[in-house]
């Protein structure tokens, strides 16, 4: 089900950046040098969906990174609790194993 409603919602997502793409094919000029535009060394010339693309990709990128080091905070906090619930279930097991003996000398020294 899951499946199913993931592609009805990026089905329409695709198609519709096929068809920017297509729509978006002349070429345009990227200039990177401010100071003398008119010098070829720093021009790149691509199709326009291109640089949108581009721009998506570096934008989705960004936005990755940036949540991945906002949640840092929160792995280390997971990775401590699990340290914690692996020593208290070595602690369990200790404890369990133990206790029959200790019960035991508990009854034996009370009559």
């Amino acid at each position: 089900m899951l499946r199913l409603i993931k592609f009805l919602i990026l089905l329409p997502i695709g198609v519709a950046l096929v068809l920017f793409g297509v729509a978006n094919r002349q070429i345009v000029t990227l200039v990177l040098d401010p100071v003398s535009p008119a010098t070829d060394a720093l021009k790149i010339s691509v199709p326009l969906f291109v640089f949108f693309f581009a721009t998506l990709v570096v934008g989705v990128i960004i936005g990755s990174m940036t949540t991945w080091f906002a949640q840092g905070r929160h792995r280390k906090a997971e990775r401590a609790f699990r340290r914690e619930r692996d020593s208290l279930r070595v602690e369990n097991a200790r404890l369990k194993s133990e206790a029959p003996s200790t019960v035991t000398a508990l009854l034996s020294n009370s009559r």
